[in-house]
């Protein structure tokens, strides 16, 4: 087994530890407070670890089958979220077919430029030729109703769940010294640090939390669950140094700019749902809402953590 394998073996066997401590204690969580599932927070928290199950298991099968198995699930994670998007934008007949482009061209031409590791081309295709596609597919149709909305709210949907998210299968792509073959372990550092400091800020709120940072827009974040999610992810980040190209303070310093990422991202995901007034971006996963609801912080910190390792570190 080489060096990568092992050591994904040992993050895996290590993830599903935590999982099988998660379910223990919301099995006895469940039998003590909700055993006719009566109680909200407990349904809730249950049907979150057994989500949690389920991508994990997605997870890993898409690391096991390697770089094309990791493009496919993001590919359809982006037109899944863009899916989920598009359904609370504004659009009208005369944008079906800037939409149709959107999902049937433009989301495969993205990741089959990283397939084709082409990385010129692929980090400007949607900011340049995509964006200037849609309107002119839009304004074909002759309708100019709200057009500046519609077409910004389809440019947008497009950054987010499309350029943002394929940056994650991107450091597939980086040429690293020294760390040829281990590039998957990367996305793990990524998708780790990004989720853990979601649920611990979720956790240290719970247990702490006093001052809410933005009342409305997201009312369960304080600063007290900010304070003590994000300093635990930085440590866990810091810890996880060995399945990285870095060093323990530098892989310290970009978990820290990821998970400070990541909680602005969910703000920003949160105002766009409050000014849409829904709670969820869908209900695909259950106990989380939507698939956005689960990516709003990877989608945000997924592009500043691969350019900042591609300039410092790739060749």
């Amino acid at each position: 087994m080489s060096g990568a394998n092992s050591d994904l073996m040992t993050l895996v066997a290590g993830i599903f530890g935590v999982l099988i401590v998660a379910s223990v204690i919301g099995y006895i969580l469940q039998q003590r407070f909700s055993p006719n599932g009566s109680n909200a927070a407990v349904e809730n928290l249950n049907a979150r670890i057994k989500a949690w199950w389920v991508m994990v298991i997605l997870i890993g099968i898409a690391f096991m089958a390697g770089r094309i198995g990791v493009l496919i699930l993001f590919g359809f994670c982006s037109f899944a979220a863009l899916r989920e998007f598009v359904t609370l934008i504004n659009t009208k007949r005369a944008d079906h077919w800037a939409l149709a482009a959107a999902f049937f061209v433009v989301v495969p031409i993205q990741y089959f430029l990283l397939w084709a590791e082409q990385y010129g081309i692929f980090s400007i295709f949607i900011p340049v030729y995509a964006f200037l596609l849609m309107p002119i597919i839009s304004v074909l149709r002759g309708d100019t109703e709200r057009f500046l909305v519609r077409i910004a709210e389809v440019q947008w949907a497009l950054m987010i769940c499309v350029f943002c998210a394929s940056h994650v299968p991107a450091l597939l792509t980086l040429k690293i010294q020294g760390y040829e073959g281990r590039n998957v372990l990367l996305i793990a550092f990524l998708v780790i640090v990004v989720q853990l400091s979601d649920v611990l800020q979720y956790v240290w709120g719970k247990l702490f939390g006093r001052t809410k940072i933005a009342p409305r827009l997201s009312p369960s974040k304080t600063v007290e669950g900010f304070v003590g999610g994000v300093i635990s992810a930085t440590l866990i980040g810091t810890g996880l140094w060995w399945i990285t190209p870095f060093a323990p303070l530098q892989a310290g310093l970009l978990a820290l700019v990821i998970t400070l990422m990541g909680f602005f991202g969910g703000l920003v995901m949160s105002a766009i749902k409050r000014d849409r007034g829904v709670k969820d971006w869908g209900n695909l996963i259950e106990g989380h809402g939507g698939l956005i609801d689960r990516l709003d912080s990877v989608v945000f910190s997924a592009p500043i953590f691969f350019h900042l390792t591609r300039y410092w570190w790739s060749l």
